[in-house]
């Protein structure tokens, strides 16, 4: 106790070095526990199934198409489960965040759209998931019954905390579903949170609104398949497993459309974190980087503390203390300095936490509410790495200022001292390593900052500017068919187009960056291959005026309009990128497609338009008139200058007149689309830029307080030397090339180490070489720049020591 009284009476003596070494500590340890608490919520906090590192996701795939990670088929999903022997069993999911599309509530007030999806009966009971009241689905009610599992959160939000809602009706499209259990909360990390979590949950997996039975039969790929694995066997057997049951359903189904897919395997912890693995690497190596650049800085300036204490030291030494006890004094003195910028760490980080989602999109799969705490494991890594950092960073000096000459120490009286040989190599190694973690940052920042505005610079195809728009579900009750969707579709804009403030509306079965649908296509003019050889490409199916209203230029031909009926000839448009890709050469207007095994005519080419991702190129896509083609699934675009909640009004009353049981889901505007599929590269950019910058700031301060440290105990010996005739720029130069030394040994080593981990970035790159030659040198160029200026202020106050007054303190 009286160590750490003594410990905190030295920092109390110093209010500068202790604010600037607290302060640069909470910055390495605050930025450190806000990735380490976005890591434990997306990857150390666990899914809450029953050991769910057993449990695999089946998905489908094929590279000669570039087709990764589409869902399985209805009829291999049978063949699997039938067939297979590694599994205790497998289950599927018909669910929105795959093909299908949100349920509409009705009878609980005003109507309103809920997400959730079609299972079959084992599916929680694969998960281990136990109900909370009532119980899992029944293996007779996977095909007929109208039964439903719903949500804590729907059980206590929607029905009150009905203590009697096991057997309770709820009506979802238009059907009565009676409720046989209550679940807990479910893992938005499985079952998506964006941009309303998964409520309610259903039977009939295989039943597509808008399919026939004999349509998914032929292969349509729309469940998401777990399976569990038998005690005793692994993945990699698992893995083995596979090309026999591929083989087998090759044979038994040749002419499906998947009968060419490749099945993969994935636990569900690495599935739900593997698009956000290597970007939170590189964030965690670059906070990394912080902490290190600061617990170096710290180091430095104790060490240089430390030395001008020699004579304190000597004297504890000589009057009976030991080197440990000594020791352990500024071991102390370091532990305390960390202690307090551990809980300024955490409150930082305790800031910081929720404003990360708002960085990304909100594209993160993070559960509501986690995002604004920090939890005991987050608290407890805070105050783990905060007794670390004050080791690491007071035993090193400590030693090295107990082991002084203690006759040399004692002789010195009042003169200053800039540390032993060995202290100054080690300050100076200190600095270099500084520069050269700041290089590394600073490099990666610079590449990834350029990445995002080459990707925002984009020409998406269509203008999202002052574009709105949200998703209904056509309960198959009232629209069993496309005729009906049709009317449906009249009306509705009929009504849209009737409101003052809309400039224009149009609907389609999709929309850009959001959701999309894959077919298989041919040329018409020439022999149709077989299934497994033909092209699948996105297609979209919209109304007259669709790119009118998207902002989509028509190039060639002419536009969908009212002639273009159920009854009359199919006719299509297709991308620029695919008239050049299909038909190079050659004029496509008046060709066809073959697609859905009838010929479409080709009538005119539009804008090419990206759809599926920011950063993957357009190629071939197909638009056909929502007359003769569509599903249940609606997406309403209007074009107005209105508020986002006026138009969602508007919206929603033009749609009551139609149909006063529909309810618009996931109303937004393009411009937040857009901004969400940015998000992790926003995301990226801002941290990494953010940790660069803190990293400059600390590399510079260290650099100045280590040169400021070494002028003020030096001062008796620059007074001697301009006694003795050095002139001002000749102390100028001493101090710029003793302080530089170790920052262009930095710059280098940091080069080596930018060029060395420029792989670990080249993934997340979008149209810029992670070897970069002008990045890499305004890199270097800044930082030996801002090092200089560090240098430079407190050379320049060592030219200005009186000798007299130098003299006469020595």
């Amino acid at each position: 106790m009286n160590d750490l009284r003594f410990a905190l009476r030295q920092l109390r003596k110093s209010p500068g070095f202790t604010l600037v070494a607290v302060l640069t500590l909470a910055l390495g340890i605050g930025l450190n526990t806000t990735i380490f608490s976005l890591i434990n919520d997306l990857f150390l906090r666990g899914l809450p199934f029953k050991e769910p590192s057993r449990v695999l996701h089946l998905d489908n795939g094929d590279k000669a198409r570039d087709l990764v990670d589409v869902g399985i088929s209805a009829p291999r999903y049978q063949l699997y489960r039938d067939g297979q022997t590694i599994f205790d069993g497998l289950a599927a999911e018909n669910s929105a965040a795959q093909n299908s599309s949100p349920f509409t509530l009705t009878g609980l007030g005003d109507p309103v759209q809920i997400f959730g999806g079609r299972l079959t009966s084992n599916y929680f009971d694969l998960l281990g998931v136990r109900p909370i009241l009532g119980r899992n689905f029944l293996p007779e009610e996977e095909e007929r019954a109208d039964v439903a599992l719903v949500t804590k959160n729907f059980w206590q939000k929607r029905l009150g905390g009905d203590p009697n809602v096991i057997g309770r009706s709820i009506t979802l499209d238009g059907v009565a579903h009676t409720i046989v259990g209550v679940l807990p909360n479910m893992p938005a990390a499985w079952f998506g949170a964006n941009p309303i979590a998964a409520e309610v949950w259903t039977t009939k997996p295989f039943q597509l609104p808008g399919f026939s039975h004999e349509q998914l039969m032929r292969g349509s790929f729309f469940l998401r398949v777990v399976g569990r694995l038998k005690p005793g066997v692994t993945v990699q057997q698992a893995r083995a497993a596979l090309p026999s049951l591929e083989e087998s359903y090759r044979a038994q189904y040749p002419n499906n459309i998947d009968s060419a897919f490749v099945t993969t395997l994935r636990t569900l912890p690495e599935d739900v974190t593997r698009n956000f693995r290597t970007g939170f690497a590189t964030l965690f190596a670059a906070v990394s980087f912080v902490l290190l650049i600061a617990c170096s800085n710290v180091a430095n300036l104790l060490l240089v503390r430390f030395s001008g204490r020699r004579r304190e030291i000597a004297l504890r030494i000589a009057i009976g203390a030991s080197r440990i006890s000594v020791a352990r004094l500024f071991v102390f003195e370091s532990l305390l300095v960390s202690a307090i910028a551990g809980a300024a760490g955490a409150f930082v980080a305790w800031h910081v936490v929720p404003l990360v989602p708002r960085m990304a999109s909100n594209f993160l799969p993070l559960e509501t509410g986690t995002a604004t705490s920090l939890s005991i494991p987050v608290l407890l890594f805070a105050i783990g790495l905060s007794i670390l950092t004050g080791l690491l960073m007071g035993i090193y000096p400590a030693l090295q200022g107990t082991h002084a000459d203690l006759v040399d120490a004692l002789k010195e009286g009042g003169r200053g001292t800039s540390g032993s040989v060995r202290q100054q190599r080690f300050r100076k190694i200190l600095v270099g390593a500084q520069v050269a973690l700041s290089v590394t940052l600073l490099a990666g920042a610079a590449l990834l900052i350029t990445s995002f505005i080459r990707l925002s610079q984009q020409n998406l195809g269509f203008r999202p500017q002052n574009l709105w728009t949200g998703s209904i579900t056509l309960p198959t009750s009232q629209y069993p068919d496309r005729p009906s969707r049709q009317r449906f579709v009249e009306q509705t804009l009929h009504e849209l187009r009737s409101v003052p403030g809309l400039e224009s509306a149009t609907i389609s079965g999709d929309i850009p960056l959001v959701g999309f649908s894959r077919y298989l296509y041919a040329r018409g003019d020439r022999d149709v291959p077989p299934v497994e050889k033909r092209e699948i490409v996105p297609g979209h199916e919209v109304t007259p005026g669709y790119f009118k209203t998207w902002g989509v230029p028509l190039l060639a031909g002419r536009d969908f309009n009212e002639h273009d009926t159920v009854d009359g000839q199919k006719v299509c448009l297709i991308s620029q990128a695919g008239a050049k890709q299909v038909f190079p050469g050659e004029n496509p207007i008046g060709k066809t497609l073959f697609l859905a095994n009838a010929e479409w005519e080709i009538i005119g080419i539009v804008g090419d338009v990206r759809s599926v991702q920011v950063a993957e190129a357009p190629g071939m896509e197909f638009y056909r008139p929502w007359a003769q083609y569509n599903f249940p699934y609606v997406n309403i675009t209007v074009r107005s200058n209105l508020k986002v909640d006026v138009v969602i009004k508007l919206v929603q009353s033009a749609l009551t007149k139609v149909n006063p049981g529909l309810a618009i889901a996931v109303p937004q505007t393009m411009d937040a689309v857009v901004a969400k599929a940015l998000g992790q590269a926003r995301l990226m950019m801002w941290l990494l830029g953010i940790f660069a910058g803190v990293a400059l700031l600390l590399a510079s301060t260290g650099i100045y307080g280590a040169v400021a440290y070494t002028v003020e105990q030096r001062t008796g010996e620059i007074g001697v030397r301009m006694a003795l005739g050095a002139q001002t720029m000749d102390v100028l130069r001493l101090i710029m090339a003793q302080g530089m030394k170790p920052v262009v040994v930095g710059l280098i080593a940091g080069l080596a180490a930018a060029l060395a981990l420029a792989r670990l970035l080249a993934s997340q790159l979008y149209q810029v070489s992670a070897y970069n030659p002008l990045l890499l040198s305004a890199t270097l160029l800044i930082l030996g720049a801002t090092a200089l200026l560090a240098c430079l202020l407190p050379a320049r106050r060592a030219t200005r020591v009186d000798p007299i007054q130098a003299l006469r303190t020595e």
